[in-house]
């Protein structure tokens, strides 16, 4: 394979079906986000009440996650795709109509955003196991690499479309949008085949969302996946020291502060466009390592640069890096799971992923608060890289992970 993205995925009529409706309910929720938090602050010009919106979001997300993981092992996966994509079909209507009637309620806005939230989580575990049911086993890398770019378009792009949409036809348009893309991910899924879990299945509940924790912290592979995303994102988590950094190197100018945060997404999509050699790497485990240890590394470098260009090729290096990991540990969890408990592992996926970044930047905050941003951000990225190293030459295992 070439150093591109591989698109043999695609050729696949079933995985192009999964791979546009994912994108289009990823665009939709991006589309949602900014409608809701323009919302916000138009009804009640409060940062509290905006910044309620994570919590709102956040919660349910997460227990969606984790209910959909235990029905994917349950049930027939589509229909469990299809439940929650016409969930979200709904919310988005009934956001529509909220917002076309002039209700100006904060709490209706509360409810929606955590139905949208809770039904985009409940569908993430069904959609992600598609994957190695409908792709040959050394395609299966490459195809989270489509998703995760489809991801990186998706971020760049809803923003933008969503800010200029509102501007032009108010947020009412937008969340007509917003529905008109689920009802079209809706069709896509619907075009699928029935998927039910290998095996028995288990029985929905507690009992089956324990049994797939214990399954992750049984295998050293898994244990060792999500402990160096955990590595990578609570100890190196950059964004919460953007503003700082801003400050006190580039006198808080906003189009710097913008720029820092694109040069990661750009590192993002630069690194998913050349993912082929990562997706074709025999040893995905050593490769995930390898790049947490790069994101690190760069990130040391972001915390010490005094160039707004070596800051930025930093950052924009941290982001290829972490798309790198990423889609290893993506595919690594897709391989090493068997199909019966592959909805419930992956739904510790996004448990993880979204508390991360949270915890990661919570950290950055009090570390800058007790020492300078600059201390924060370089401290952390070396615990980071050091931490990484330790784990990847401890657990040989994953280190030599192959995805054969």
């Amino acid at each position: 394979m070439g150093a591109w993205i591989d698109f043999r995925p695609l050729r696949h009529a079933h995985f192009r079906r999964l791979w546009w409706g994912g994108e289009l309910s990823t665009l939709g929720s991006q589309l949602t986000a900014v409608a809701v938090l323009f919302q916000m602050w138009q009804i009640t010009a409060d940062t509290a009440a905006v910044g309620a919106l994570g919590i709102a979001q956040a919660v349910p997300r997460v227990i969606g996650g984790l209910a959909g993981g235990s029905l994917a092992d349950a049930a027939d996966r589509r229909a469990v795709a299809l439940l929650a994509t016409s969930g979200q079909l709904l919310t988005a209507l009934l956001l529509a109509a909220q917002a076309w009637t002039g209700l100006e309620s904060m709490w209706a806005l509360l409810a929606l955003a955590a139905l949208s939230a809770g039904c985009s989580g409940l569908g993430a575990p069904a959609r992600r196991v598609f994957t190695p049911r409908l792709l040959p086993a050394d395609q299966v890398p490459a195809g989270v690499a489509l998703d995760h770019v489809g991801f990186q378009v998706a971020m760049l792009v809803g923003p933008a479309l969503a800010g200029g949409l509102i501007g032009a036809a108010g947020t009412t348009a937008c969340y007509l949008l917003v529905a008109a893309s689920f009802g079209a991910a809706l069709h896509a899924i619907a075009r699928l085949p029935s998927i039910r879990p290998d095996g028995r299945g288990t029985r929905p509940g507690l009992a089956a969302i324990r049994q797939g924790w214990r399954f992750v912290l049984g295998s050293r592979v898994l244990r060792g996946v999500f402990l160096n995303d955990v590595l990578a994102t609570v100890l190196a988590f950059p964004i919460a020291l953007f503003p700082a950094i801003n400050a006190e190197r580039f006198g808080g100018n906003p189009e710097t502060l913008g720029l820092l945060m694109s040069a990661l997404a750009l590192g993002g999509l630069l690194g998913g466009l050349a993912s082929g050699a990562v997706t074709s790497a025999r040893r995905p485990g050593l490769v995930m390592v390898l790049a947490a240890g790069t994101w690190g590394v760069a990130l040391v470098g972001f915390g010490l640069a005094q160039s707004p260009w070596v800051l930025l090729g930093c950052l924009t290096a941290a982001g290829a890096a972490d798309t790198t990991s990423v889609i290893c540990r993506g595919s690594i969890v897709l391989l090493a799971t068997p199909d019966s408990h592959r909805g419930r592992v992956n739904a510790v996926d996004p448990v993880v992923g979204a508390s991360g970044p949270d915890l990661g930047n919570f950290r950055a905050g009090l570390a800058a608060d007790a020492t300078s941003a600059t201390a924060a951000a370089v401290s952390g990225a070396l615990l980071c890289a050091v931490g990484v190293a330790v784990q990847g030459v401890r657990n040989r295992p994953l280190r030599e992970f192959t995805a054969r």
